[in-house]
C-alpha cells in the first residue's frame, strides 16, 4: 500500500488527459470532508464540510478545510457536489461560496434545503442543482451519475464521476442497512453495474473500516427506545445530532405509543426537523410535537426534549442542561437518552455531560449500557462486499483517521485489489490518475482553518499554544521604568500574576534581580525598551521554572522616561 511520505514536494503540471485528486480535508481525520478532482483544467469539488475543535483549540468555533489550494482558481469549479447533509460535509459550504457565490451546488432534496438554510444565515442565495439517484448530470468535463445510498440521514448519495481519464466512485459516508426505516437501501446493483463498466479509482467510506461484521440494522433501536419510555416516570431528554431524522423518527414514535409531546430544543434541530417534517422525509404523528413554552404545563410523565449536544459541545443544549445553565432543568425520575456514537476526540466531553446530568439524579442512557444508536458507517463485512462487487482498479480510502484508512486499505487487498494500487494518503497529497494507474506524485499545504466568532483563517496554530498556555499556566505582567540617561530602575518592577495559587507577594524576592538584570544590561548600552522587556522576561521565566515550576505566558513593559 502507498504511503504518503513527509517529504514530499509540490506536485508537477497535471499531464493532460490525467485526472488528479486532492484530499483538503477528510483524510486522518474524522470531520471537514472535502475532495477536489481536476481534469484538463477544470474542477470538481466532493463535499465541503467542517470540523469540531477538541480541548486543545480553545476558543475555535469551527475548523473549515484550507481553500488555499483553489483559492485562485475559483473561476475553474464546475460544482460542488454534496453527498449528503451533515454538518462535516456541508458545513463549510458557506465560506467557500462567500469565494465564489455563483458555483452550482448539486445535492439530494434534503442536503440542498439543509445548504439552503444555512446560507440564509450567511445571506447567500445560492444556485442550487438538485439531482437524485439515477441521474447523469454533465458539469463540464464532469459526468456524474448519482448512486442511492443508506446513511443515518436520509436522501444520501455516492457519486461516480467520469472524465476521459476513467471512472471514480465516491461513497460518500454509507451503510448497507437491509431494512431501512425509509425502505431506501444502498444500491448494490448500481454499483455493480458500475463495477462490470470498471471503476479506475474507489473512494470509499473508512469510519467503520476497524468494526467486525455488519452494522446492526436501524430497525432495532425502536423497540429499545419504547422500552425506555414504557419504564420512565418523569421527563425524557433524547440528545441527537440536529440532522439524524432517522432518530427523531423513533422518539417521535415512541412519544406518540406512550402519549408524549415531543419539543425541539436548540436552533438547528429546529431548522432542520421542521424542513424534513415539510418535505416529507420527517411523519410527525399528530399533536406529538409541541412547543417548548408548552411543555412546563405539562405532567413530567409527558414530556419529551428532544436536543442537541449529544457528543457533549460545550454550548449545545445538554451540556447546558448538565451545567444548569439552561431552562431546561433535570432531576431525580428524569431519564436522558444520547442517541448517537462517540466521535473519536469527544470522550473526555460527552463522560463530563453524563457525569454532571447523574450528578442532578437523572439516569442516563447511551449506546454504552443500551442499543440507542447504531453507526451509518460501513463496518468491515459491507466493505469487503462492496470491493467484491466493484474490483475497482485502484482504491483511495476516505473519511477517518490513519487507523480507519490502513484498515480499510487491508480489506481492499484482501479482496484481491494489488498492495501496489491502494492510496493510502492524507490531507493535502497529490493522486494523479494516469492510464489507469493511481499514484502520489506530491503534496500541497493543507492546513487547519480556525473559525473564531466573526473571524475566519486569522488564529493560528501559534494564538491556540498561548491559549493554551494562559489556560493551563496563568500569566504574568511584569512593569519598570528606566531612566534612559542614567539606566537606573526608577519605577517598579511591578510585577502581578492570574491563574497562580501563590499570592503576588511571592514575587518580592525576585524583583532585587529584575532591577539589578535590567540595570545591567542598561549599563551595557542596551536602552532599547525592547530588548530590556526580554531581560525581564528571561529573569523572571527562570526564576518561575525553578522556584514554582511554571511556564506562564510573561508580558513585560519597560518605559524609557
Amino acid at each position: 500500500m502507498s504511503h504518503p511520505q513527509p517529504e514530499l514536494e509540490l506536485p508537477p503540471v497535471l499531464e493532460s488527459g490525467a485526472l488528479r485528486v486532492v484530499a483538503l480535508g477528510g483524510l486522518g481525520e474524522i470531520g471537514r470532508n472535502m475532495a477536489v478532482l481536476e481534469y484538463e483544467g477544470r474542477l470538481l469539488i466532493i463535499d465541503c464540510g467542517v470540523l469540531f475543535p477538541e480541548d486543545h483549540q480553545p476558543g475555535v468555533d469551527l475548523i473549515l478545510p484550507d481553500f488555499s489550494y483553489i483559492e485562485d482558481r475559483m473561476d475553474l469549479i464546475d460544482a460542488i457536489v454534496l453527498t449528503h447533509g451533515h454538518e462535516d460535509h456541508i458545513g463549510g459550504v458557506p465560506y467557500l461560496l462567500k469565494m465564489r457565490r455563483d458555483i452550482p451546488v448539486v445535492g439530494s432534496k434534503l442536503t440542498l434545503a439543509f445548504v439552503e438554510a444555512k446560507l440564509k444565515e450567511h445571506r447567500i442565495t445560492p444556485v442550487l442543482n438538485p439531482v437524485r439517484e439515477g441521474d447523469v448530470v454533465a458539469f463540464g468535463e464532469f459526468s456524474c451519475e448519482f448512486v442511492a445510498v443508506n446513511h443515518s440521514i436520509p436522501d444520501a448519495l455516492a457519486v461516480a464521476v467520469t472524465t476521459g481519464a476513467g471512472t471514480i466512485l465516491h461513497t460518500g459516508d454509507f451503510k448497507m442497512d437491509q431494512l431501512p426505516l425509509d425502505g431506501r437501501i444502498t444500491d448494490l446493483r448500481a454499483f455493480a453495474r458500475l463495477g462490470e463498466k470498471g471503476v479506475d479509482l474507489f473512494m470509499a467510506d473508512s469510519t467503520n473500516a476497524e468494526v467486525p461484521g455488519f452494522v446492526t440494522p436501524e430497525r432495532e433501536i425502536g423497540p429499545t427506545l419504547g422500552r425506555v419510555f414504557g419504564d420512565s416516570d418523569g421527563r425524557i431528554v433524547v440528545a441527537s445530532f440536529a440532522s439524524h431524522v432517522h432518530r427523531v423518527q423513533q422518539v417521535l414514535d415512541a412519544a406518540h405509543e406512550h402519549g408524549r409531546k415531543v419539543a425541539f430544543v436548540g436552533r438547528s434541530m429546529v431548522r432542520n426537523m421542521g424542513i424534513a417534517a415539510e418535505l416529507g422525509y420527517l411523519k410527525v404523528p399528530p399533536g406529538v410535537v409541541a412547543e417548548l413554552r408548552d411543555m412546563n404545563s405539562l405532567p413530567d410523565n409527558q414530556v419529551v426534549l428532544m436536543c442537541t449536544g449529544s457528543q457533549g459541545e460545550p454550548m449545545a443544549a445538554l451540556s447546558r442542561i448538565a451545567n444548569q445553565s439552561h431552562q431546561i432543568s433535570v432531576g431525580h425520575g428524569d431519564t436522558v437518552v444520547l442517541a448517537s456514537s462517540l466521535i473519536p476526540g469527544n470522550e473526555n466531553a460527552v463522560f463530563r455531560v453524563i457525569n454532571g446530568l447523574m450528578r442532578l439524579g437523572a439516569k442516563v442512557v447511551h449506546s454504552g449500557n443500551a442499543k440507542v444508536h447504531v453507526s451509518g458507517h460501513a463496518s468491515e463485512g459491507e466493505l469487503t462486499y462492496c470491493y467484491n462487487i466493484l474490483r475497482p482498479k485502484n482504491v483511495m480510502p476516505v473519511h477517518g483517521e490513519v487507523r480507519h484508512l490502513i484498515a480499510n486499505g487491508a480489506i481492499a487487498v484482501r479482496t484481491g485489489v494489488p498492495a501496489q494500487n491502494v492510496i493510502l494518503a492524507e490531507d493535502g497529497v497529490v493522486v494523479d490518475l494516469i492510464d489507469g494507474q493511481a499514484r502520489i506524485v506530491g503534496a500541497v499545504p493543507c492546513g487547519y482553518v480556525y473559525v473564531d466568532g466573526s473571524s475566519v483563517g486569522t488564529v493560528t496554530e501559534a494564538e491556540l499554544k498561548d491559549r493554551r498556555i494562559l489556560s493551563e499556566e496563568g500569566f504574568v505582567s511584569l512593569f519598570a521604568v528606566v531612566d534612559s540617561s542614567t539606566g537606573k530602575v526608577i519605577a517598579g518592577p511591578q510585577i502581578m500574576a492570574r491563574g497562580f495559587a501563590e499570592d503576588d507577594v511571592v514575587f518580592e524576592s525576585i524583583k532585587p534581580s529584575v532591577t539589578a538584570a535590567l540595570e545591567e544590561a542598561a549599563m551595557n548600552g542596551n536602552v532599547d525598551a525592547h530588548q530590556l522587556q526580554q531581560v525581564m522576561r528571561r529573569t523572571v521565566g527562570r526564576w518561575l521554572s525553578s522556584r514554582l515550576r511554571r511556564k506562564p505566558m510573561i508580558l513585560p513593559v519597560v518605559v524609557i522616561a
